[in-house]
């Protein structure tokens, strides 16, 4: 083969392959344009992808429908932002604050909340009170505080293959704070709940197939029409406990006093 068929099938190649696609705007001028503002700053429907956009107090920002994916958000300040259905897949928010956020229709599949496969002592993200309607989740968010926040509709189950190393086959809150929690009519499957703590929480018409409560604390939570279907809960704590008699699929969950 000649250089000039080499040089000519090389080139046809490199057109052929599919581009990477950058973010519209750089982590700087994100930076800069927030810094700047003395309110709230509409970056809706943005692509932000990849960026380390850490430490930053976003001020109440618009970033909804924002392209959000692998965005590195550690120790950022969201508090009150408006994150309706953003894409924030794989992210990096450990020790980010979403208190109060709105993040309905959000997707969170794989989220970094710790440096490693275990929790150890990072400061975890928060999300007390926020709007979480309507959103999808996955994966390791042991400790995470969820407080008061609305999960209503939310699907936390497996979603299967994501083109990355599967090594967790279910959303864990292991330890995670769920005091008045609204996971009504939520899909729950698989979800691990060991030694969470789910005071008041409303788990109504909640799917709960094997989803784990082993040592959770469900003091006065609401399990009116759930499904318990192979759900365990073994040592959990269930006084003062709604709709224990109106459970869907008791019969065969494990450890569930009479």
């Amino acid at each position: 083969m000649s250089p000039i068929h080499v040089l000519a099938v090389g080139l046809a190649t490199l057109l052929a392959a599919p581009q990477v696609r950058a973010a519209d705007t750089t982590a700087r001028e994100v930076t800069e344009q927030l810094f700047r503002a003395s309110g709230p700053v509409d970056l809706s429907g943005r692509d932000l992808e990849g960026l380390d956009l850490s430490l930053i107090d976003f001020k109440k920002t618009r970033l909804a429908k924002a392209n959000m994916f692998g965005v590195n958000l550690t120790g950022s300040n969201l508090t009150g932002a408006d994150l309706s259905s953003v894409n924030l897949d794989r992210a990096n928010i450990i020790g980010a604050k979403f208190d109060g956020a709105n993040l309905s229709g959000a997707s969170l599949l794989r989220p970094s909340t710790t440096m490693g496969r275990e929790p150890g002592s990072e400061t975890p993200p928060s999300f007390v009170g926020a709007d979480m309607k309507g959103a999808k989740v996955f994966g390791q968010l042991s400790r995470v505080d969820l407080s008061r926040a609305n999960l209503e509709g939310a699907t936390l189950a497996p979603f299967g293959k994501t083109g990355f190393i599967e090594d967790l086959f279910r959303t864990e809150l292991e330890g995670a704070q769920l005091n008045g929690t609204n996971f009504g009519g939520s899909d729950l499957t698989y979800v691990s709940f060991r030694f969470a703590s789910l005071k008041g929480a409303n788990l109504k018409g909640a799917k709960l197939h094997n989803a784990d409560f082993s040592k959770a604390d469900l003091t006065d939570a609401d399990l009116t029409g759930a499904d318990v279907k192979d759900a365990d809960f073994d040592g959990a704590t269930l006084t003062g406990v709604k709709g224990l008699d109106r459970l869907a699929s008791r019969d065969t969950a494990r450890n569930l006093q009479n």
